[in-house]
């Protein structure tokens, strides 16, 4: 492809051949979790399309969980969870008026199901980040913001204790849509420290390998924070600036189980 050619080439196709082009070489074996993908001046020359167009590429992996950048070190296949297409999701949610109903019907649908397999499945080292999550939430109880990110942690940690890939992706698109909605409205909740301790019992349950109590519990919190929710009042219609989902750590708020 010739430079000519290359910078009249629209940059959202240019970057789609930068996401194919990884995603084949992981396909085939040649690129591995934890592995170091080719300079961007390699891919350039690879692939014949500009370098802003490799960072457009390579960012997109990011934004889905495919890929993750280390200032001076690269750029590597991610280890992590993986994280499914939560902006298009949102978009349906704001066309289609996803209802807190459905909401909670669908946390209770998946987060019960995951408590169950995480009290049968978790490693210690599951146990200690769900135990981090619980004291983050009783650190947090004075501030309702940092609160609401200590609790979607708490459900992302017993996620990951499941072991299945699938429905920790899943429970981390939820959660990421349930934040939008609720960092809204966290500052109506009041008994946050009760909250806290409704997690911790589903922490001990999930510890102690008891899995029809970690069951019953997580059912449990999510019928009771709906109820309190819908006590609150409607959801709040307002417009407000866009936040990005808080990453496995950071803060929020609630009531004795309104998360």
């Amino acid at each position: 492809m010739s430079i000519d050619t290359q910078n009249r080439e629209p940059n959202g196709r240019a970057a789609q051949t930068v996401v194919l082009h990884v995603r084949r070489m992981i396909d085939a074996g040649k690129l591995k979790i934890g592995e170091r993908l080719p300079p961007e001046r390699e891919l350039v020359r690879e692939l014949g399309v500009s370098r802003t167009s490799v960072r457009a590429g390579l960012q997109a992996l990011a934004g889905k969980g495919v890929l993750k950048t280390r200032r001076g070190a690269g750029t590597f296949v991610a280890d992590g969870r993986p994280v499914l297409d939560t902006d298009a999701l949102s978009v349906l949610a704001t066309l289609h008026g996803f209802s807190r109903a459905e909401m909670f019907e669908a946390r209770r649908t998946l987060e019960v199901g995951v408590a169950g397999l995480a009290a049968e499945r978790a490693t210690p080292e599951d146990i200690a980040a769900i135990a981090d999550a619980v004291s983050f939430m009783f650190s947090s109880v004075d501030d309702s913001q940092t609160f609401l990110v200590s609790d979607i942690r708490f459900h992302r940690a017993v996620a990951d204790a499941s072991r299945n890939k699938i429905l920790a992706s899943l429970v981390e698109t939820v959660s990421a849509l349930f934040y939008e909605r609720r960092r809204r409205t966290a500052h109506r909740q009041v008994d946050l420290k009760g909250s806290a301790g409704i997690h911790f019992g589903i922490y001990q349950a999930i510890r102690d390998k008891k899995r029809p109590l970690a069951e019953r519990l997580m059912s449990e919190h999510l019928l009771v924070a709906e109820r309190d929710q819908l006590l609150e009042g409607p959801d709040d219609g307002e417009e407000s600036e866009p936040v990005g989902v808080p990453s496995t750590s950071d803060p929020s708020s609630s009531d004795s189980s309104s998360y």
